[in-house]
C-alpha cells in the first residue's frame, strides 16, 4: 500500500545490501576523480595604440591608469598566482609600451620594468626588459634617465655585462644633460670604463670634466681628483717597461 514505511529492520538484506554497495561505489568514484586545479591564463597581446585611444574617448591617461592596474593584478588569476617569470615578455613589454604611449609623463610602467619585471633569475627576460628601459629613454631621456640608471646598475650587477651597463651609461652622459640629472649619473660611464680597464679613456674622461670646471661642489672635485689621480697610479703600474 503506497504511503506505508518499512521499519529498517524489516528491508530484506539484499536491499540492503545493494545500498551499501551502490554508497560505497559512488565513495569510491569520487575519490578517483582527479582533484581540480587552476590553470593560468596566458598574458594576451595588448591591443594596438590607436585602439586603445579609440577606447580611451578623450581620456588616455585614466585608461592608462586601467591598464597598468590590468597588468599588475595578472599574476593573481583565481586559485593561483602566476610568476613573473612565467609571463610573456614580449607581450608583457608590448603592454608597458602602449601604457606609456597613453601617458608618455607616466613613470610607473618604467619603474615596473626596471625595479619589478627585471628581477626575475632569466637573462633574457632581464635582458629585455632592460631594452624597453633603453628605448622608452630615448624617447624622453630628461626624465626618464633615472631608469635607464637602474639598467645600467642591473646590468652591470646582475647580468655581469660591463659593456651593456656601459653602452646604458654613456647614453645617460650624451643624452640626459639636463641640470636636474644628477652627476653621479652622467659620470657612471667612467667607472664604467675603469671597470672594464679602459684606464686611459677613463683618465682622459675624468681629466676632461674636471678641467671643464662643471663640478662646482668642492667634495665631489675632491673625490674625483682622487680618483684621477688613481687612475694614473694604475696606468703607471701597467706600463711595460721598454
Amino acid at each position: 500500500m503506497a504511503g506505508v514505511q518499512k521499519a529498517p529492520g524489516r528491508v530484506p538484506p539484499a536491499v540492503r545490501l545493494l545500498l551499501g554497495l551502490a554508497l560505497a561505489l559512488q565513495v569510491g568514484l569520487r575519490m578517483a576523480e582527479p582533484r581540480p586545479t587552476a590553470s593560468a591564463a596566458d598574458l594576451p597581446a595588448p591591443p594596438s595604440v590607436p585602439a586603445l585611444r579609440t577606447v580611451a574617448l578623450g581620456e588616455p591617461i585614466g585608461l592608462a591608469q586601467v591598464l597598468t592596474l590590468y597588468l599588475q593584478a595578472f599574476d593573481t588569476q583565481p586559485g593561483i598566482s602566476v610568476p613573473f617569470k612565467d609571463l610573456d615578455y614580449h607581450k608583457l613589454a608590448g603592454w608597458l609600451s602602449a601604457i606609456l604611449a597613453l601617458h608618455p609623463d607616466g613613470q610607473y610602467p618604467l619603474l615596473l620594468a626596471a625595479q619589478v619585471y627585471a628581477q626575475v633569475p632569466d637573462a633574457d627576460k632581464q635582458r629585455r626588459m632592460l631594452d624597453l628601459v633603453y628605448r622608452e629613454f630615448e624617447r624622453d631621456p630628461q626624465r626618464r634617465w633615472r631608469w635607464l640608471a637602474h639598467a645600467a646598475i642591473v646590468a652591470k650587477h646582475r647580468l655581469h655585462d660591463l659593456p651593456l651597463a656601459l653602452r646604458y651609461a654613456q647614453a645617460l652622459a650624451e643624452r640626459a644633460d639636463h641640470p636636474s640629472v644628477p652627476s653621479w649619473a652622467r659620470q657612471m660611464h667612467i667607472f664604467l670604463l675603469e671597470d672594464l680597464g679602459e684606464y686611459e679613456a677613463a683618465r682622459i674622461l675624468l681629466g676632461g670634466l674636471l678641467a671643464s670646471g662643471a663640478i662646482t661642489d668642492p667634495h665631489e672635485a675632491l673625490f674625483l681628483t682622487e680618483r684621477l689621480n688613481a687612475l694614473k697610479n694604475v696606468e703607471k703600474s701597467t706600463l711595460v717597461p721598454k
